[in-house]
Parts: structure tokens; sequence; C-alpha cells
């Protein structure tokens, strides 16, 4: 397990920088770069997030009867409270945002966030990537990682008339169902800012 998360970390690192040699990135490049640390740490802690939620996930995948509110504040709610968490350690930005959304502050805010998820729902294979964006005028990097559906997603994201009623009464605007294993959920998206970055550069000196 160990041996394969760090060949993960590598890919993601090794795919970053060969990002970063494209023509656009080159163009897009301030004076200061990125972090390789930071970066790195950046990408373990979505990894270990996501890893929560699938163990969360699987606590479900037997019970018996539809899920309860209770059971979306056991099961669902420490993610959300992990990145928060991860956001103010850290002073990133971290996010949960899909398109077809239940909570509608998870909607895509900006075009950069929608064309993250139409290219991962058009390349399944496309497991998370960096880019140069702005947040509120201030430059930086954006981390965007997949979320999946799993089996035992599908007890509250299925099909529309299986949703539990808490759902169905609590999420008038609901748009998460209809969903099947292997989907795409929605993403992780963590921004860091250029002066963070800038203000670790010089840590390291």
């Amino acid at each position: 397990m160990f041996a394969s998360f760090i060949r993960l970390l590598f890919v993601l690192s090794a795919a970053f920088f060969l990002w970063l040699g494209s023509p656009a990135a080159i163009q897009a490049q301030t004076q200061t770069p990125p972090n390789p640390e930071e970066i790195g740490n950046i990408a373990r802690e979505i990894e270990a997030l996501d890893q929560m939620r699938s163990q969360l996930a699987s606590t479900i995948e037997d019970m018996e009867g539809k899920p309860t509110m209770q059971t979306m504040k056991e099961v669902c709610a420490p993610v959300g409270k992990r990145a928060k968490q991860l956001s103010q350690e850290n002073i990133w930005n971290v996010k949960q945002v899909a398109d077809k959304y239940r909570n509608p502050n998870h909607a895509p805010a900006t075009p950069e966030a929608q064309e993250a998820l139409d290219a991962f729902r058009q390349n399944p294979n496309l497991i998370s990537y960096w880019q140069k964006e702005e947040l509120h005028g201030e430059p930086g990097l954006r981390y965007y990682r997949r979320i999946n559906v799993e089996p035992a997603c599908l007890a509250c994201h299925g099909d529309a008339e299986s949703r539990p009623d808490f759902v169905k009464k609590g999420y008038p605007e609901d748009l998460a169902f209809n969903f099947e294993v292997g989907d795409l959920r929605g993403m992780y998206a963590v921004f860091l800012p250029e002066d963070v970055q800038a203000g670790l550069q010089e840590a390291v000196k």
C-alpha cells in the first residue's frame, strides 16, 4: 500500500512538471516558481481525504434499510469537515465541487471549475491535474482531483425514486441522483495562493 501511494505521488508530480513544460504553462508562469514540497503535500492530503471518503462510504454497503440523516452526519459530513480543516491549517482553499450537486454550495463557481468537471467526465483515466488560476483576483495554482461514484454511494445517489425521504424533503433542488458505479460524482478543488508559494520559497533559502 505504501509503495503504491509513493508511486502515485511520483506520477502526480511528474504530470505536474510535464504540464509546466507545456507552451501554455510557460507563458502563464510568474517569477515565483511553485514549491515542490507544498505541491506534494496537497496531493498527499487530498488522496488521504478521498480514502477517508471511500472508507466511510463502505460502512453502509451492507446496512439494512435506507440511510437516515444520522447516516449522512456520520458518513458524509466528516469529509466536508476535514476539507474545511485542511483549508484552515494550510492557508489553502479546499472545496468539493459537482455540477450534479445536492448542496448548492458545491456548484462550480468558475468557468475553469466547469471545464475541469467536463475534462474528468470526458476522460475517465484522468485522475488529477494542476493549472494556473486566480481566486478573487489573487493568482495561484489550482489542483483538481476527481471523485468517482462507489457502490455504497448509490444508497443516496442512485435512482431518483429510491432516494431516502430525508433527501427528497431536505433537498428539493437535488441534482445528485441517477448515478451508476464509476460515474464522475464530482471533484476536489484546492487553491494554493501565489503569496503562500513565495513565502515557502523564501523560507527554504
